[in-house]
């Protein structure tokens, strides 16, 4: 069994709860309009940037007509950005870096949006410092519920599949984490509380539930005891 090295950590809803504030431009907008929009649509893109779902055309199939993005999007935009301006790290955040810093672990983050977007907000919060490697949606092909941030994170980090836990507040970034072989915590915030998480390995309230070294013992043991009992089936196997 590998001991854990390093943490990858998701971005929007796991470190700054960017997902509600999205939400409500969107529907703000939607409003505007005299239409509506669907919560259980809008899950299908939370943590990713290649769902199924697209809002512009969802407005555009409601309204009847095309609109002007060019003119409409940089006042939604503006609205997104004045409700996530003055937000802090979700509990437990900094507190777990600080830990994985003193702990000598590796640390990335994966996220489903751009590059600027997730360093930005790093910066501003003071937390850039704490992660060796950043990937974002420019630095693969296609985003969550596909692993390949994941893989393209891990190997940033130098790091094996076993060797690293990841954190996650939304379906298709447990989805990807676990495509990628990786042992995954969910972290749900009220966005993502009622979505369908049970893929993930462990579910915690928050990251301040638990401090990381006793989360590690408790990834560590996880491990232990899933590599027991496949030597246990595999040696059943054999006795047949």
């Amino acid at each position: 069994m590998d001991l854990i090295k390093g943490l990858i950590f998701d971005f929007d809803g796991l470190i700054l709860e960017t997902e509600e504030p999205i939400f409500q431009s969107w529907q703000e907008l939607y409003q505007s309009y005299g239409c509506e929009l669907a919560f259980d649509d809008w899950t299908k893109i939370i943590g990713s940037a290649d769902g199924p779902f697209n809002p512009v055309e969802e407005l555009e199939r409601q309204v009847g007509h095309a609109l002007d993005w060019g003119a409409i999007e940089p006042e939604r935009r503006r609205r997104e950005l004045a409700l996530i301006g003055n937000l802090k790290p979700l509990p437990g955040v900094a507190e777990t870096l600080q830990a994985a810093r003193r702990l000598g672990l590796k640390v990335a983050l994966a996220s489903s949006s751009p590059c600027a977007w997730v360093t930005g907000h790093l910066e501003r919060l003071g937390l850039l410092q704490y992660f060796d490697c950043v990937m974002a949606s420019d630095d693969v092909r296609i985003t969550k519920p596909d692993p390949e941030l994941f893989v393209v994170a891990l190997a940033g980090l130098g790091l094996e599949a076993g060797q690293a836990v990841v954190f996650e507040d939304s379906p298709n970034g447990v989805l990807a984490a676990r495509r990628a072989g990786l042992f995954t915590v969910a972290v749900p915030t009220r966005m993502t509380e009622m979505l369908p998480l049970e893929q993930a390995d462990l579910r915690l309230s928050s990251l301040a539930e638990l401090p990381l070294e006793e989360l590690l013992r408790r990834v560590e043991q996880m491990q232990a005891q899933a590599t027991q009992r496949l030597g246990n089936g595999l040696a059943g196997k054999s006795d047949l």
